[in-house]
């Protein structure tokens, strides 16, 4: 029986990658086409993977009958999962499909990354190390995937906004439209950014406190200046930044743009970076 749930996780880890990467080639078509069962399409295949996510997620669960946070492999399944759940939730409430053309690519390349760079043993539910044994761990794991999950969206659109931007520049000049000129409103865009963003700083900030929480618990001390704990830090300066300048300065637009793109580059050094490249407290999530 286990083995069996152990071969559907694989299969359905393998579906998800699929799925993810037929939405993704379908939003872009989208783009193109400007039709609206493509759209269908693509927001249908992404629901499956979404599906195909939990499921795996939940599988690994009845297994190891704990929650799925031992290893990277996990840590990665569960940061996609948080990525999609945001980004259909916005597209739903939104309506803008577009968005999925630079959303998705972001899940399908972290799956990427545990086929290349990510054994068979590594993949592997093993037990739990000492340290992660605290309910404090779950919620710091949930306000963490939903807080990167809303950076993800505010990513794509940042990246959005500057094509628009200089999309508009030049058909300005040349009075020709390309399938950038038809974003929504560069407002729009950088509104709808702010908002998300209001969203997920407070579950950033309550990552990191229930984080420190959990670090009191496993080592005994709440901060440590473990290079996990230092680049959360960074990464909520930033987006601490982003508030203060937009309400104090009222900075909006390429700026607000820039900083919406630097602050999940800053999200995915510390998800990945931390723990691949700086030796800490942290390493079991490699």
């Amino acid at each position: 029986m286990n083995e069996s749930l152990k071969n559907g996780e694989v299969i359905l880890f393998y579906v998800v990658i699929i799925a993810y990467l037929m939405g993704m080639l379908s939003y872009w078509l989208t783009n193109v086409i400007k039709k609206e069962w493509m759209g269908n399409t693509a927001t249908g295949i992404t629901i499956l993977g979404f599906a195909g996510n939990a499921a795996a997620i939940i599988l690994r669960m009845i297994i190891t009958q704990r929650p799925p946070l031992s290893n990277g492999y996990e840590f990665i399944m569960t940061f996609c999962l948080g990525i999609v759940a945001v980004y259909l939730f916005s597209e739903f409430k939104y309506k803008i499909k577009a968005l999925g053309s630079f959303v998705l690519p972001i899940p399908f390349l972290l799956l990427v990354f545990i086929v290349m760079k990510m054994g068979p043993e590594e993949r592997v539910a093993g037990a739990i190390p000492p340290a992660l044994k605290s309910q404090w761990l779950t919620f710091h794991v949930i306000t963490a995937m939903l807080a990167y999950g809303a950076f993800a969206i505010t990513f794509g659109l940042g990246m959005m906004y500057l094509l628009k931007l200089r999309s508009d520049a030049e058909n300005g000049k040349n009075k020709t439209a390309s399938w950038i000129s038809r974003f929504p409103a560069l407002s729009w865009l950088d509104e709808l950014a702010y908002k998300i963003i209001g969203f997920a700083f407070p579950m950033l900030t309550l990552c990191i406190l229930t984080g420190a929480i959990w670090a009191n618990y496993a080592w005994g001390t709440y901060w440590s200046w473990d290079p996990k704990e230092t680049w959360s830090l960074i990464t909520w300066l930033i987006y601490a930044g982003y508030l203060h300048a937009r309400l104090m300065y009222g900075w909006k637009g390429k700026r607000a743009a820039w900083m919406e793109v630097f602050g999940f580059i800053a999200v995915l050094f510390t998800f990945f970076g931390v723990n691949y490249f700086l030796p800490g407290l942290h390493s079991y999530a490699s």
